[in-house]
């Protein structure tokens, strides 16, 4: 495996050469690092900050994000049941799961960031687990997701991850633009 190179945002570049799952891998940890970059610095308000009529912000990206992390890697590729604190109702809600983002303002960034980081680490590590376990053919094996409606295969989730990364990253993008004028892809 070659040496990891990282952009001047200190994003690891995806690799060029590897195989099917460093690829994957290096492309939705690039993904991740671009939400880290986005939310770099920022403060409590500034992570609460909304760009009407929207109702996103930036740490309401940290926290729906940390909850996708959970549901896809956790519960769906690790079958294992929900962790906290998507079993607890958000605060005023009655909700238990934060796929918006109303219930991110009750949090400080440090909270923010230490969940999402968090959950991130727990995902790396069941996709670790998966591909030590059973190679490179972990990527073609499905998990059950939506009560058994469906069957998606560790590639499917991955590839959804990134795409899911992507799409919030561009709103990331717009949100840090209008905080405090920092762009950039």
């Amino acid at each position: 495996m070659a040496d990891v190179q990282v952009d001047d945002q200190g994003r690891p570049e995806p690799p060029m050469a590897e195989g099917e799952a460093a690829t994957l891998l290096g492309f939705l940890d690039f993904q991740r690092a671009t939400l880290d970059w986005k939310c770099r610095g920022l403060d409590d308000d500034q992570l609460r900050h909304r760009q009407p009529p929207s109702t996103n912000s930036l740490g309401g990206l940290l926290r729906h994000l940390a909850s996708v992390e959970d549901f896809w890697f956790t519960e769906v590729v690790a079958g294992e049941p929900v962790p906290e604190p998507w079993t607890e109702p958000i605060p005023g809600s009655g909700h238990t799961r934060d796929w918006g983002w109303p219930g991110a303002a009750d949090f400080t960034g440090d909270q923010l960031r230490a969940l999402w980081s968090e959950r991130v680490e727990h995902s790396r590590a069941v996709v670790a687990g998966q591909l030590a376990a059973e190679g490179p053919g972990a990527l073609d094996r499905t998990h059950s997701a939506w009560g058994g409606q469906g069957f998606p295969s560790l590639r499917w989730v991955l590839v959804h991850m990134v795409e899911e990364y992507a799409r919030h990253n561009g709103h990331a993008d717009v949100l840090r633009e209008a905080i405090d004028g920092e762009t950039g892809e």
